[in-house]
């Protein structure tokens, strides 16, 4: 069982900079794919960023390329997002996930989820 405890969420300007972050309990942390996910209210949750376990294959939703990096710390069991130049549209409640996942950029695939953390991006 792996819980998962996002923060660093907040309110900011447009332009702004955010930087999430996603700790993890358990051992197996290291050993899991991990993800950004996004909801806004009344849309479904889209797919962020996600990174496998050594870090070395990442994926970005192209409306955040180039503005938000992911990465993580498995020695600290910590998944990261620095979001940069936000925009009003990235406003939404972003979970962390982990699991062991085929297609990286499905939500479906993903067995352990956080509570979720807001980000409000005002114009």
């Amino acid at each position: 069982q792996v819980q998962l405890v996002e923060s660093g969420g907040g309110l900011v300007q447009a332009g702004g900079s955010l930087r999430l972050s996603c700790v993890a309990s358990g051992r197996t942390f290291s050993s899991y794919v991990t993800g950004w996910f996004r909801q806004a209210p009344g849309k479904e949750r889209e797919f962020v960023a996600a990174i496998n376990r050594n870090s070395g294959s990442i994926l970005y939703a192209d409306s955040v390329k180039g503005r938000f990096t992911i990465s993580r710390d498995n020695a600290k069991n910590t998944l990261y997002l620095q979001m940069n130049n936000l925009k009003p549209e990235d406003t939404a409640v972003y979970y962390c996930a982990a699991g062991y996942v085929g297609t990286m950029t499905s939500g479906q695939q993903y067995r352990y989820w956080g509570q979720g953390t807001q980000v409000t991006v005002s114009s």
